[in-house]
């Protein structure tokens, strides 16, 4: 159960993955899961990837949606975000998902809102299978990230 509970954590409840993780474990530690989780993440079809982008929360919309760590990441409970901010990444979660089909996921990193807005509109730019490799990476560096400060 603790490694279903890790993985969880890790990787936000991102089915295809976690299936295929839950299918190995456990594993000798938390990096091993995530090297794993990096070949299972290249080996998924365009669609399982998709499934596994759009399990994590959107960018400003912080919700009881949202993993615990994903709140805390993405500064709620610390927020001062301007509501025009919000508005501005409500505005830009939704064309980016119109133009991808998928949600758009970065490594927030401790970054505030406001500063996504730009990393945001920037990635608008790139191509779709671009921003899904994109997204994966993003979403390996959050679990990383996760890791390494011991929160899961």
């Amino acid at each position: 159960m603790l490694e279903l509970q890790r993985q969880l954590n890790l990787f936000e409840n991102a089915g295809p993955l976690l299936d295929r993780l839950g299918a190995e474990e456990p594993f000798p530690s938390g990096a091993a899961m995530l090297a794993r989780a990096r070949e299972i993440l290249k080996a998924l079809s365009e669609p399982e990837q998709i499934a596994v982008i759009n399990a994590h929360p959107r960018i400003g919309e912080g919700s009881d949606k949202m993993s615990a760590l994903s709140f805390k990441e993405q500064g709620y409970d610390r927020d001062t975000t301007p509501p025009e901010v919000l508005r501005r990444l409500a505005a830009l979660n939704e064309e980016y998902e119109q133009k991808f089909g998928f949600r758009f996921v970065v490594f927030v990193n401790r970054r505030s809102q406001e500063a996504i807005v730009p990393v945001l509109e920037a990635r608008l730019r790139g191509t779709r299978d671009e921003e899904r490799r994109t997204a994966l990476r993003e979403i390996l560096a959050i679990a990383e990230d996760r890791l390494k400060r011991g929160e899961v």
